[in-house]
This record gives C-alpha cells, sequence and structure tokens, in this order.
C-alpha cells in the first residue's frame, strides 16, 4: 500500500515539474486561493491527498478543474510548490485516462477551448459558445444576450484568420507527444 502512494506522487512530481512532497500544509496556496471556498477539496488538501496516494479521489475532484490557473498558490508557497502546474498535470491525466469528474462542463469548455485554438489558431467566441452548447445541451439559451452582443461589436461571425498554422500544428503535435 506504501508503494502505491509513493508511485502516484511520483507520477505527479514527475508529470508537473513539482515536488508535491516537499508541502508540509501550511494551508498559504489555500488562503490565498480567489476560487478554493468553491472547491470540493482546497488545494492544500488535494496537495495530500496526492501524498497519500489517493489517485481515485484528487483525479474525481472538482477542484482541479475549478482552479483558476492564477498562480497565486505558487507565489505563497514557502517551499516553491506551484500547484498550478500540478493542477494542470491533473487535468492531463483526468483527460488522458477518461475518467469522468463532477465538473464535466469545466472539462467540456477546457477540451472545445483547446480544439478551436488547434483549429484557427486563435479563440472564437462564437464557436467557441456553439461548441459548448452543441456538447453540453441547451444550443439556443442565451440567444437573447448573443444576438446584443453581436449588435455592440462584441461577436464576429467569422473567425479570425492565423497567417502560420503549420508552426501552429507542431506546437499542438509536440505537446501531445509530452503529455
Amino acid at each position: 500500500m506504501a508503494q502505491d502512494r509513493q508511485t502516484f506522487a511520483d507520477q505527479v512530481t514527475a508529470g508537473s515539474g513539482q515536488d508535491v512532497r516537499a508541502c508540509y500544509q501550511c494551508r498559504k496556496c489555500t488562503a490565498g486561493c480567489p476560487v478554493a471556498e468553491f472547491m470540493d477539496i482546497p488545494p492544500h488538501a488535494l496537495n495530500r491527498l496526492v501524498q497519500y496516494g489517493r489517485r481515485d479521489d484528487v483525479l474525481g475532484s472538482s477542484a482541479i478543474w475549478l482552479c483558476a490557473g492564477c498562480e497565486t498558490c505558487g507565489t505563497r508557497c514557502p517551499n516553491g510548490i506551484d500547484i498550478a502546474k500540478v493542477m494542470d498535470d491533473l487535468k492531463r491525466r483526468v483527460v488522458r485516462e477518461g475518467i469522468r469528474g463532477r465538473e464535466r462542463k469545466i472539462r467540456v469548455m477546457h477540451q472545445v477551448f483547446l480544439s478551436g485554438v488547434r483549429k484557427r489558431g486563435r479563440m472564437h467566441e462564437l464557436s467557441l459558445i456553439r461548441d459548448m452548447r452543441l456538447k453540453t445541451g441547451g444550443l439556443f439559451k442565451d440567444m437573447n444576450l448573443g444576438i446584443r452582443m453581436f449588435q455592440a461589436g462584441k461577436l464576429s461571425i467569422l473567425p479570425p484568420r492565423v497567417k502560420n498554422t503549420s508552426a501552429l500544428k507542431k506546437l499542438f503535435a509536440r505537446a501531445r507527444r509530452m503529455s
């Protein structure tokens, strides 16, 4: 059993580049986190669960999807652990392993956003909204708001063009090989 705990902590340390075992639970990360109150497991406790090898609890939590990636936690950590990088590694694990978490819409948003950037080189808000609604339901929800945003010049019908899409494709291919 102890070997399993160490194995998960080692995997997360290797995947994130952050030594999660260096955490001694001072809670400064959680105290500074702007979204900790909305998480099912606060950042310091999530890190402890990684140390204890509680893989299923960690990867099934909503905390990894609610993390804003603002890096406040990392700047506050006396041991220099960048928890945002740990959260990114945990998200990649969930996606790679096909785990269904509690925050399905956030995970879908994450995937739709990356897919849009991969296709177009930039995010196109209207495509993001459409793809998100197609995957989660309510295609015509907030239609009146969308019309008002379009009329105010806040939404563009056509996506922006990116000149060097081949470099972008190489970047995504490299990222895929690294994960």
